[in-house]
């Protein structure tokens, strides 16, 4: 089950050989070196700690920094591990996108766009009130419970909030392209995240 850490740069097109056009996102996938393995003996879980994002030594603190040249790492600024992926990999190795195969499926998970506070239509999908006719209730959530009893709103009523701003995994993409001379890997669809997010890139089982 390879894994890898990806930049995504944003969406574009491809055409392929047959005339299709395929609606795919560019992900920058690696190198990314591998700074730890975790096993059952000592840690108590097998796993595979890998980084991503060459930064500048004076980017990163010191007990971070520290910890990267201990394993003979360039400085990252991400370090992630990706249970059950370890397979044949130790410290010093690197995975790169030549780990994936065209046509693969993989889920990718990341961080999704923050919407900021927004009101019950926007975040629920509520409906809006009339609109005419001295209306007050346009865009108003309604009544969310009875005042005497129970004399309080239920924890999970659907209000308004933070919406957006949270981990999201999108499962079920397809690889349609490898470039590993650039260390490109394109997806079809959409991916969590803006422009310039990390995502984290597993095959998807």
């Amino acid at each position: 089950m390879p894994a890898i850490l990806a930049k995504k740069l944003g969406m574009t097109q491809r055409f392929l050989d047959d005339g299709r056009v395929e609606r795919v996102t560019v992900l920058e996938a690696g190198p990314c070196p591998v700074t730890a393995i975790r096993t059952n003996d000592v840690d108590g879980y097998e796993a595979v700690q890998l980084g991503f994002g060459a930064v500048r030594e004076k980017a990163l603190n010191k007990p971070k920094l520290g910890y990267l040249k201990k394993v003979n790492a360039s400085p990252v600024r991400t370090l992630v591990e990706f249970r059950d992926e370890a397979g044949e990999l130790v410290v010093g190795d690197t995975v790169t996108v030549e780990a994936f195969e065209v046509g693969q499926k993989v889920k990718i998970a990341g961080k999704g766009k923050g919407k900021g506070f927004q009101g019950t239509i926007k975040r629920h999908n509520f409906s809006s009130g009339p609109k005419s006719h001295g209306s007050h209730n346009k865009r108003a959530p309604g009544s969310i419970g009875a005042s005497a009893t129970p004399s309080r709103v239920f924890k999970g009523i659907r209000g308004p909030g933070q919406m957006g701003g949270k981990r999201v995994t999108q499962k079920g993409l397809t690889i349609v392209d490898l470039l590993p001379e650039q260390n490109l890997m394109l997806v079809r669809g959409s991916v969590p995240g803006s422009k310039g997010d990390t995502v984290e890139v597993r095959t998807d089982a």
